[in-house]
């Protein structure tokens, strides 16, 4: 094994000794893309919970609809009965409920759902003036990706120990769902999305993430 993949199988090891998770990195970063109060909330890919028990701060009620069973479940569970959010497993897009919502998220999720379809389905759903926030994982192609992938690696390590407090630790609960790897470039992404949702922003950040927010008109 040469010096270069000692190092990284290294790396590997202390960043699974020591994880964290990366979409809740970006949870505050998307609450103050919202209102500070609206209606109703829909988080689509909610995984155990976390974000929508955030927008619980903002919204009257919140429905998180994800398509394992499972983790629909871990949410319940970490959530509690009688509150604002609400759980409910299903395959997005086609299982989401009509809205309309004033804000709609979707984290670490839109890459395992077809693209366009999910994008015409998440601006039906918003009422006039609703925001969409997307928070997503794209396929590294250009030298740019490469090189923010890159910058990444150390700061991943770095918060993985802060956050730890330097001390090995189990995966969190939001890092048991099943995942699969993006197919689409940050490209092709951005020219579909702005087709879709003329005026959306998306965003390249780090910990190998992108990010789009668009508001209904």
């Amino acid at each position: 094994m040469t010096l270069a993949l000692r190092a990284l199988a290294a790396l590997d090891r202390f960043n699974a000794a020591h994880p964290w998770d990366h979409n809740a990195h970006y949870h505050r970063w998307i609450l103050r893309q919202l209102p500070k109060r609206c209606a109703r909330a829909l988080d689509v890919g909610c995984g155990t919970g976390d974000l929508a028990r955030l927008l619980a701060g903002r919204a009257e009620t919140v429905l998180g609809i994800d398509a394992d069973p499972a983790i629909v479940a871990r949410a319940r569970e970490l959530t509690g009965a009688g509150g604002r959010v609400t759980f409910a497993a299903g395959d997005a897009p086609a299982a989401l409920p009509p809205g309309p919502y004033e804000v709609v998220t979707c984290v670490a999720a839109l890459h395992h759902m077809p693209f366009d379809r999910a994008l015409d389905v998440f601006r039906d759903r918003l009422a006039p003036g609703g925001t969409l926030v997307v928070v997503g994982l794209a396929r590294a192609e250009t030298v740019g990706d490469h090189l923010l992938g890159a910058l990444s690696i150390p700061l991943n390590a770095a918060v993985g120990w802060l956050r730890n407090r330097g001390r090995p630790a189990p995966r969190p609960d939001a890092m048991t769902a099943p995942t699969r790897p993006p197919v689409m470039t940050f490209g092709e992404i951005r020219d579909r999305a702005r087709a879709a949702l003329p005026g959306a922003r998306p965003r390249r950040r780090l910990f190998w993430r992108y990010t789009l927010v668009w508001r209904a008109p």
